[in-house]
C-alpha cells in the first residue's frame, strides 16, 4: 500500500502512466527512397493497376466535353 507522502504527491503532482520513451534504431547504411508521384499517376513504375489506370486518365482527359478551347 502507498504512504500519505507517496498519496500526497500523486495528489499534487498527478500520475504519469506513460511508458519509457524508446530509442530510434537508426541504421545509416540504410537507402531511403521514395517513388515518384508523377511515375505512379503516369503508371510508369510497372504498376498493371496504375497502368490502367493512366489509360483511363488520359482518355478521359481526351474527351472533347473535356478540353478547353
Amino acid at each position: 500500500m502507498a504512504t500519505d507522502n507517496e498519496i500526497m504527491y500523486a495528489m499534487m503532482n498527478g500520475i504519469s502512466f506513460g511508458g519509457a520513451k524508446k530509442e530510434k534504431k537508426e541504421n545509416p547504411n540504410k537507402v531511403k527512397t521514395k517513388a515518384k508521384i508523377k511515375s505512379y499517376k503516369t503508371g510508369a513504375h510497372g504498376s498493371g493497376a496504375a497502368k490502367h489506370k493512366a489509360e483511363i486518365k488520359k482518355r478521359v482527359q481526351n474527351r472533347p466535353s473535356q478540353r478547353k478551347g
